[in-house]
């Protein structure tokens, strides 16, 4: 009996094991419940791209980068922000995650000639890695999207040179504006709602691809600049072939639902129940200030007036440090030779100030959990998860008349500089809802047209708010806005790129090394030698600047 129950047993799994053993191995290891990528619908992976690209976007532009151009600053955790202590292990992998979601994307969309769809993907593709080269330099870009498709030079891909990523970048925008140049009509397979930034709108798209345009011919106008005068007057000029973003309401944004922390406003004080994000970041005095010359209305959209102002009397007995009126009263013994800003209404945090930010202007509770009532926070909006002005903005309409105006300046057919400067302003001061104070301030000293780069590229600066990378992008390429680092940064000027992570050094070890060889050391690159966020790459280098 007991042999008959072993063979009844055996003999059915002998049987399973030959019936198996001759289907195809990858036939068996198919999910009835999943979806293959050579059969994905391309509606199902754009949403991931969009929002994953504007996340990294506003990420960069709201947290460190604005610390760099000193659009704020950190009064706790701030050595990256404020400091520029940024280690060697910056990352790039989830920008290229986001890509090779991307190539999928256009490979999906080339099979069933959803052309609207390819176009899309191209724009994308050319935002992110020109945001790769912009950051780090040279890069992978021809092999980087082949994985296991070949050999090792896909799995360990070359760096492609600056200036060549710079180049199939804007081959990719050209063919991005072709194939989005037909009426919606003409599309196959468009669902509006998976399209966060646009609702499916391929001639808002196209304005996208034709501004990125001119922000990378821009870019490149120091070390190509016959290449960028000829690609700017041609959009110029073709106004009907290459139309782009002119008014506010075009520009490329992407709102927050604000239901977790993977969708929701960075540093808000809903997700975060304890507020400690939001209460760290601060606005840089060097944007408070500027903004206080020029009588900007803008400063009241961003940042809240100080809760308690500081008053300095020298008539007041020593040791006086008392609240009057909402006022804290100092005599001169307390406040002896600290640095303090006594403005009643608006208080910056002073770029990379020291090693203990939170005690600027005698905070009396310094420290990891300070909450300082004489340096203003930011506007209560930005303790919201979502709201109207609380969005990712790739690029806008205020960016591409600066564009305009400072080609103008160097003498390229782009427009009159004049027109363009102020239509600039004017659309900056319409997306912070501000739009009504436009005539008052564009006649005042310091903002009437002064026909300088300087102004043009300051005027950018103030106008990037929430989205400062592009703004470190300018001021590296001109120097403008002539921005100093603080007695508290990691060097005696400002950065100029990221550091090329370590893992990519050691696993990618020749290419990354050739890469590496390419920068230029300068006198801060210091210990970091070749790999140092003051290593010059090749946008930069030869210029002579941005110092």
């Amino acid at each position: 009996m007991k042999k008959l129950i072993k063979n009844s047993i055996i003999f059915p799994l002998l049987l399973t094991t030959l019936i198996f053993s001759c289907k195809d191995l990858t036939e068996l290891n198919e999910n009835p419940n999943g979806v293959g990528p050579e059969s994905v619908n391309p509606n199902l992976v754009m949403p991931t791209i969009l929002t994953e690209a504007a996340k990294s976007y506003v990420n960069l532009g709201y947290q460190d980068i604005a610390g760099v151009v000193q659009h704020t600053q950190k009064d706790a955790w701030s050595s990256g922000h404020n400091d520029y202590d940024w280690g060697g292990n910056q990352s790039w992998n989830g920008y290229y995650d986001i890509l090779r979601n991307n190539e999928l994307f256009y490979s999906r969309s080339v099979e069933l000639n959803f052309e609207f769809h390819q176009g899309v993907s191209l724009v994308m593709k050319s935002f992110v890695f020109g945001l790769i080269t912009d950051l780090w330099g040279d890069a992978p870009y021809t092999n980087a999207l082949k994985g296991e498709t070949g050999g090792t030079e896909n799995i360990l891909p070359a760096f492609d040179p600056q200036e060549q990523i710079y180049a199939g970048v804007i081959a990719d925008l050209e063919k991005a504006n072709t194939l989005l140049s037909k009426p919606k009509a003409d599309y196959e397979g468009i669902v509006d709602n998976v399209d966060v930034y646009y609702g499916g709108d391929p001639t808002k798209w196209r304005k996208m691809a034709n501004s990125l345009l001119l922000r990378y011919y821009m870019r490149l106008s120091s070390k190509k600049p016959d290449i960028a005068k000829a690609g700017i007057e041609k959009i110029v000029a073709n106004a009907a072939q290459y139309p782009i973003i002119t008014a506010s309401a075009e520009d490329a944004t992407m709102a927050f639902p604000g239901n977790s922390e993977a969708d929701a406003w960075p540093a808000n004080a809903v997700i975060d129940a304890s507020g400690s994000n939001y209460r760290r970041i601060k606005m840089a005095a060097t944007l408070v200030e500027k903004l206080q010359v020029l009588k900007d209305p803008r400063l009241g959209i961003w940042a809240n007036k100080v809760e308690i102002p500081l008053v300095v009397d020298p008539t007041a007995p020593a040791g006086t440090d008392k609240i009057v009126d909402g006022k804290r009263i100092l005599s001169t013994d307390k406040v002896k030779n600290a640095v303090v800003d006594t403005d009643p209404e608006y208080v910056g945090l002073p770029p990379s100030f020291s090693a203990l930010p939170s005690a600027y202007n005698l905070n009396p509770t310094p420290g990891q959990t300070s909450f300082n009532p004489h340096v203003s926070f930011l506007n209560n909006i930005y303790k919201a998860a979502k709201g109207p002005l609380l969005k990712a903005r790739l690029i806008s309409a205020a960016e591409v008349h600066f564009i305009l105006a400072e080609a103008s300046l160097k003498g390229w057919a782009a427009g009159v500089a004049k027109d363009q400067y102020e239509a600039g302003v004017k659309a900056s001061l319409e997306t912070w809802t501000v739009g009504g104070n436009y005539s008052a301030y564009i006649g005042q000293p310091g903002v009437v047209f002064d026909k300088t780069a300087k102004q043009v590229l300051e005027q950018k600066w103030i106008a990037s708010w929430t989205a400062a990378t592009e703004a470190w992008f300018d001021f590296r390429r001109t120097g403008f806005p002539e921005l100093k680092a603080g007695p508290a940064a990691k060097r005696e000027v400002l950065p100029v790129r990221f550091y090329y992570m370590q893992d990519e050094l050691r696993i990618n070890k020749t290419n990354a090394e050739s890469a590496v060889s390419k920068l230029e050391i300068t006198n801060y690159s210091q210990a970091d030698k070749g790999n140092s966020a003051w290593s010059k790459q090749w946008l930069v280098q030869g210029t002579g600047k941005p110092w």
